[in-house]
Order: C-alpha cells, then sequence, then structure tokens
C-alpha cells in the first residue's frame, strides 16, 4: 500500500506517534483492507475477530487515563490512527470511538465502565439524535421519568450506529420538559443491553438502509417503558446532558476530520497506483497532464486538511479552547474527502463505477462525513457565531 505524507504535517508528531502510525498501516494492510474488500461489497459487518484485535492492539483505549487501563494517549495519537483505520475502511477508523470516553460520568462510573471500555469489553452506542430532533439538540422528545429507584424511558432515537451491537446505548433524554432554556432539561443514561440483540423489555430496533458505512449497521431505537436504575444516570444531577455532549465534540469533530484525511488520502494512493498502471494511447495515463494536475491538486488538499486536523489537535492537547477550529478541521476535511474521491473516480474512469476498485467504496464513506458529528451547515454556524 503506497503511502503519502510530507514533512510538514509531521512536524506536530512526537517518535512515538510515527510508530503508532507505522504499527497502524500494517494492520490496516494485513487485516482491515483485506476484510473491507470482502465484506463492504457485500453490506456486511467487520468481522468479530477484527473487532477483538482493535481490543487487542488497544484502539478503544488510546484516551482513556492508563488509572482506568487505558493508553492515555493524546487526541493526536487519536487522529494519527483514525486516518490510518480510515483509510482501509471508514467503519474501522469509526467504530475505536465507541470505547474512549464516558463523558461527565461519576468516578464511580469511571471505575467501572472505562477499564472495560478500555479493553473492549464494553462498547457504548450513543442515541442523541430523534427523527424530528438532529442538529437541534434542544428539541428532542425522547423522555426520561423518575419512578422510586428507577427511571422510565419513551421515545424513538434516530442514528444510532452500532445499536444493536453494543453493550450500551449512552442515551440521551429529557428529564425536565419545563426547563428553560431547553437544553438545560436533558440527562444522560447508561442502558445496558446483551451485545448483539434488543433483548431487554421495551427496547426494539429497525435496521436503517443505507448506501455505504457498510462495516457495521445504524439502527432506529425504540424505547417503550425501558426502565433503568437510577444510578445509571450519567453524573451527580440530572440536566447534564447536554454540557455532557458538548464535551466530547471537540475530540469527535478531530475524529472525523482524521477519517476525513483518510478517505481522502485512499482515494489519493489508489489513484497514484492506478495512473501508474493504467495505460492509454501507449503510455500510463499519469504521464498526461491532465491527470498530473488533477492528482497535484488532490495531494495539496489532503496535506492542508491534514496539516489542520493534526494542529487542531495538538491545540486541543494543550489544553485551549478550540471549538471553532475543531469545526472549521472538521468542515474543510470533510469537504476535501468528497472532493477527492470523486476526482479519484474520475481518474478510473470507467472502471472507477464499478465496485471492482476500492475508490468507489472512498467515495460513498466520505459522503457521509459532511453529515454526521454535525452537518457542515452546523460547522459553518459555529465558525460564524465566533467570528461575530
Amino acid at each position: 500500500m503506497d503511502a503519502f505524507e510530507t514533512d510538514i504535517a509531521d512536524g506536530v508528531l512526537s517518535d512515538e506517534h510515527r510508530m503508532l502510525r507505522a504499527e497502524t498501516r500494517r494492520f490496516v494492510t494485513n487485516e482491515v483492507l483485506p476484510e473491507a474488500r470482502e465484506r463492504d461489497p457485500e453490506k456486511a459487518n467487520m468481522s468479530a475477530e477484527l473487532v477483538d484485535q482493535l481490543a487487542e492492539m488497544g484502539f478503544f483505549g488510546i484516551l482513556v487515563d492508563e488509572a482506568y487501563d487505558g493508553l492515555g494517549l493524546d487526541l493526536k495519537a487519536y487522529a494519527v490512527i483514525a486516518e490510518e483505520l480510515s483509510r482501509g475502511w471508514l467503519s474501522v477508523g469509526s467504530i475505536i470511538a465507541r470505547g474512549q470516553s464516558l463523558a461527565g460520568a461519576t468516578e464511580a462510573q469511571r471505575e467501572y465502565y472505562l477499564p472495560k471500555m478500555a479493553r473492549g469489553e464494553l462498547l457504548k452506542a450513543i442515541a442523541i439524535s430523534e427523527p424530528g430532533a438532529g442538529s437541534d439538540v434542544a428539541n428532542m422528545r425522547t423522555r426520561a421519568e423518575r419512578d422510586g429507584d428507577e427511571y422510565v424511558l419513551n421515545g424513538q432515537k434516530m442514528w444510532t450506529t452500532f445499536a444493536k451491537g453494543a453493550d450500551f446505548i449512552l442515551t440521551y433524554a429529557v428529564t425536565d420538559p419545563d426547563a428553560e432554556p431547553a437544553y438545560t432539561g436533558i440527562s444522560g443514561f447508561i442502558v445496558e443491553k446483551p451485545a448483539g440483540t434488543f433483548d431487554r423489555e421495551g427496547l426494539s430496533g429497525q435496521r436503517v438502509n443505507k448506501i455505504g458505512y457498510h462495516g457495521w449497521d445504524t439502527w432506529m431505537v425504540n424505547f417503550d417503558d425501558v426502565r433503568v436504575p437510577a444510578d445509571t444516570l450519567v453524573g451527580e444531577a440530572e440536566g447534564k446532558g447536554f454540557y455532557q455532549i458538548v464535551e466530547f465534540f471537540e475530540e469527535g469533530r478531530v475524529h472525523t476530520a482524521a477519517r476525513a484525511v483518510g478517505l481522502a488520502r485512499a482515494a489519493l494512493e489508489d489513484s497514484l497506483s492506478y495512473s501508474r498502471e493504467r495505460e492509454q494511447f501507449g503510455q500510463p495515463i499519469g504521464e498526461f497532464q491532465a491527470t498530473r494536475f488533477k492528482l497535484a491538486e488532490m495531494a495539496t488538499k489532503v496535506e492542508a486538511a491534514r496539516a489542520l486536523t493534526l494542529l487542531v489537535a495538538e491545540a486541543v492537547d494543550r489544553g485551549e479552547r478550540a471549538d471553532a477550529q475543531a469545526a472549521m478541521a472538521k468542515l474543510f476535511a470533510t469537504d476535501v474527502a468528497e472532493e477527492v474521491t470523486s476526482e479519484g473516480i474520475q481518474i478510473h474512469g470507467g472502471y472507477g463505477y464499478t465496485t471492482d476498485f476500492d475508490v468507489e467504496r472512498h467515495w460513498r464513506d466520505a459522503r457521509l462525513t459532511r453529515i454526521f458529528e454535525g452537518t457542515n451547515e452546523i460547522q459553518k454556524r459555529i465558525i460564524a457565531d465566533r467570528l461575530f
């Protein structure tokens, strides 16, 4: 697998980061890419064996402190690993987020869940969006009502990827419908369930049919009088859910930017290889100026997106507020991913529009990155609000 990189973005990486990148790249070449090529055309989930390998490498605990059995690494390391994994298969670069953190949790909750999450023994799904409330989190309608030592959850969640496979669904619901402003009435709950099923009273799900992101399933999840113990409330008090969601936005948007860079790099590298091999009019198409200039533009965009992503990760690692910058990285990198993967299809010509080459998978998956973790229109609003 040819790899494109320059020394510019590497300036913010340590020797440890580079070692992690090399190790992850070997893993992607040997394990991820072969499975992606086999399973994605069949719209099949990644194998349990591959998930176990991710756990063995510690990838679910990259950001988890060593005190909780994690690797205790920084956001740059997370971005480096996510880029490499997504270069092979976006779904694999994404599933590692099902460990990493439990925002706003009590110390008792952290002590119980984080070590198991870091080891890949307990993986989460996150239920925030609803059929009528996506980016408008404050408009969610799912309710959680206190009933003695329990809460009773009712409502419907949308776009809950990995909901069936997860060991628990981190679910956000309204605990105070009269709160002003409305977002102060939202709380988070740990809804445990058997991995691989919805076998819990009142819980059910319907699979969402997607055009890409086939390595794992996305679900609409129904809560019909689902009862959870009161101590599954995340944090010490009700009404902290919105702040918990916001807490992982910077992390999530850097993660998404890195995943987008991985997809764009995949299209660039695949197109470089193809342009060296594919001959037309008696020579490789890489000898034609039209192809060479297209590749030059693709490479420039990939390098710029990677540099911005790593610089934002470094700012977050320094403890700086970087919400607008994280939004910029997510916006720019995901736009680049769609552009570069589309150009990759163009370079492959008619073959690019078949399922015989990886580039169509990169393109389908890249389109999603402009939607999840907050649409790019939302990112522009965040950036503009900071500007004004």
